[in-house]
């Protein structure tokens, strides 16, 4: 099991000399297991992975970095862990089971109409060094933290919009019933002046991500975070089966303390 526990960092997660399957994520598993080379992980997620390695490797971070200023993106390379492997072998490896939940009759909201909609966006009080320079879509790690500690919520507010009533964050006003599921149309702005991938988090439910750009999502888990890239139009479906009142916001915490968070009631 992966555990994102940054406050703000995704990652980008690969095994040298391992060969890494994607079993399940944050509440379940996935319908089917999944072979991959890397792992993108945002703050909130987790992830159970099968690795088997052939031999001693390190686990690395592999992103490219942004710079601002001269609107250039350079590999950036972390190693975050070692791995030592025995020189006795453990016997045939074993097989990841191929029993994932059954989520097919969930597809059928695909085809259903949009019950809400939400636009992630940002919003400048003032002209700061960070955001004069290339505005080009951040999708894992930002090259220049020494500007961006200097940018608080003073400066910057992010935002929850709901467009067809133009409330924002905290004054956006859901109401579900108890037991119904809703489709949430999530568009993340790419025309702003520092577009970034967004970690929605939300409490006390869970979630599917049906499709991304309109494309539907072959291989369905139950989420209760999901990383919407810049310029990305996402449809979740959100099943509302815990009463309450209760938080949804993006996961990275200065963007929450910014401002982008919301409160739905489940009556």
């Amino acid at each position: 099991m992966i555990t994102n526990a940054s406050n703000a960092r995704t990652y980008n997660l690969s095994f040298s000399n391992g060969s890494m399957t994607v079993i399940g994520s944050d509440l379940g598993r996935f319908e089917h297991v999944a072979r991959v080379q890397s792992l993108v992980i945002a703050p909130a997620e987790r992830y159970t992975v099968d690795v088997q390695f052939s031999k001693s490797g390190v686990l690395t971070n592999r992103v490219q970095a942004l710079d601002h200023v001269l609107g250039v993106f350079r590999p950036e390379i972390d190693t975050l862990g070692f791995i030592d492997v025995d020189s006795v072998r453990a016997g045939l490896a074993r097989k990841p089971e191929e029993h994932g939940e059954d989520l097919e009759s969930y597809r059928q909201y695909l085809d259903h109409p949009i019950d809400h909609r939400l636009n992630l966006e940002m919003r400048l009080a003032t002209l700061s060094n960070m955001l004069t320079g290339a505005s080009v879509p951040v999708e894992v790690n930002d090259g220049m933290p020494a500007m961006n500690r200097m940018v608080t919520p003073r400066d910057v507010t992010w935002i929850l919009r709901d467009p067809d009533t133009g409330a924002e964050n905290m004054n956006i006003d859901w109401r579900f019933s108890l037991g119904s599921v809703a489709k949430i149309r999530v568009y993340n702005d790419a025309l702003g002046p520092h577009p970034m991938a967004h970690p929605i988090h939300v409490h006390g439910q869970r979630m599917l991500l049906l499709s991304r750009n309109g494309v539907p999502n072959g291989n369905l888990v139950w989420k209760d975070t999901i990383l919407i890239p810049a310029g990305e139009t996402d449809d979740v479906l959100l099943e509302l089966s815990n009463p309450g009142r209760w938080m949804l916001h993006c996961h990275i915490a200065e963007h929450r303390a910014s401002g982008m968070m919301m409160v739905f009631a489940v009556n």
